[in-house]
């Protein structure tokens, strides 16, 4: 397996969340359409942002992507714009939200996730060898 990293300026780097966002009082808002305009204004975001939708799918009441992104990002600027945008759009697409102008739960779920087990890591660090 060949791992494609991000090569900026003064950096290298492999940086990927897997990111869930909930609706509103987790109502089940979302029709297979729906879940169209949702992915396009996220890849939309990602494209202006110079972020990677690697992968997106969803389901009633929920969304999951797996993201890459550069250092300079924070995951809550990430987010921030992916909720903002699209639920600007999916309202504009004459969608019906589940509270008022709210589509999503002010909170997410974001986990990093990479190639390596942390037990690897842990080993690989613990292996190291210390200068003399």
């Amino acid at each position: 397996m060949t791992t494609q990293f991000r090569r900026e300026r003064h950096s290298v780097t492999d940086l990927r969340i897997h990111l869930v966002c909930v609706t509103k009082y987790r109502r089940s808002v979302f029709t297979t359409e729906s879940l169209g305009v949702i992915e396009k204004s996220f890849q939309t975001v990602a494209k202006k942002m110079d972020f990677q939708i690697i992968e997106f799918n969803g389901e009633g009441n929920h969304v999951h992507s797996l993201i890459e992104y550069p250092p300079k990002l924070s995951v809550s600027q990430i987010v921030n714009a992916l909720k903002g945008v699209s639920s600007r759009r999916y309202g504009q697409a004459g969608y019906k939200k589940p509270h008022k102008e709210a589509l999503w739960s002010p909170s997410y779920f974001a986990i990093s996730v990479g190639g390596a087990s942390l037990e690897v890591l842990k080993q690989y660090i613990r292996n190291q060898e210390k200068p003399s």
